[in-house]
């Protein structure tokens, strides 16, 4: 069954209103029509099966058969926070990172990012990861949307949010295994981050410890920053959910 998403806001009494980018998909490129049915879902939990009542060139109307609360809230609530690798790689963090659960990303810059970010370049590249993470929600099956946030410094997310446990992926002496770090926390609510090209300086390691990080390791090989993110929200997973 086709799946698509709407903002809550066009979900009024038993209709649901689909203009735009997404009215064009189903209606042009998935060619559905009158009396099919369809699955949406409005990005905070909620997801509706209805059967599409009206339409026309540029919007239609589907009237609501049944909802459901998906499971936003009583799963864990990863915040991944990522240092921005170069080229494209953070399409597909952010992508992957989705698929995987994560409830938050937080792009940031660190001492060793390559890419420069000026104000324009930075709201509009946040925008396109936001829209990523909607498409990759609505593949996946997910009833709710991770949020993106806009690009920061590593120093100011380390300190924003209230988390139960903070990790640091880094190549450090006094790193952990990440399964030993999560065995004593009970918590739902977890930070991870991730480094640029290079790894994190000891500066920005020991700010992190400052600020409540552990450090952990990811295993014995050193991974490019963009699997490293991916590796650690499977590991956690799998661990905790297990």
């Amino acid at each position: 069954m086709s799946r698509f998403f709407v903002p809550k806001e066009f979900v009024k009494a038993d209709s649901i209103y689909i203009t735009g980018l997404e009215a064009h998909h189903i209606l042009d490129v998935m060619r559905l029509k009158v009396s099919d049915e369809v699955v949406v879902f409005d990005g905070t939990g909620r997801e509706y099966t209805g059967i599409v009542k009206k339409a026309d060139r540029k919007s239609l109307e589907v009237r609501i058969k049944s909802a459901r609360e998906g499971s936003v809230g009583r799963g864990l609530l990863i915040t991944l926070i990522q240092a921005i690798p170069k080229k494209a790689k953070m399409d597909y963090i952010v992508e992957k990172a989705t698929e995987l659960g994560v409830r938050r990303i937080i792009p940031v810059t660190t001492e060793r990012t390559i890419p420069e970010w000026n104000d324009a370049k930075k709201a509009g590249i946040a925008d396109r990861w936001r829209k990523i993470a909607r498409e990759a929600a609505k593949q996946c099956g997910r009833s709710d949307i991770p949020e993106v946030e806009p690009i920061t410094e590593f120093k100011e997310a380390i300190v924003a949010g209230v988390c139960d446990l903070k990790l640091i992926a880094a190549l450090s002496d006094k790193a952990v295994k990440l399964k030993e770090a999560l065995k004593n926390s009970i918590g739902k609510r977890i930070a991870v981050a991730i480094g640029p090209e290079g790894d994190f300086t000891p500066e920005e390691t020991e700010s992190a410890l400052k600020a409540s990080f552990k450090i952990v390791s990811l295993g014995p090989r050193v991974l490019k920053s963009d699997t490293a993110g991916l590796a650690a929200l499977s590991m956690i997973n799998y661990e905790r959910e297990n």
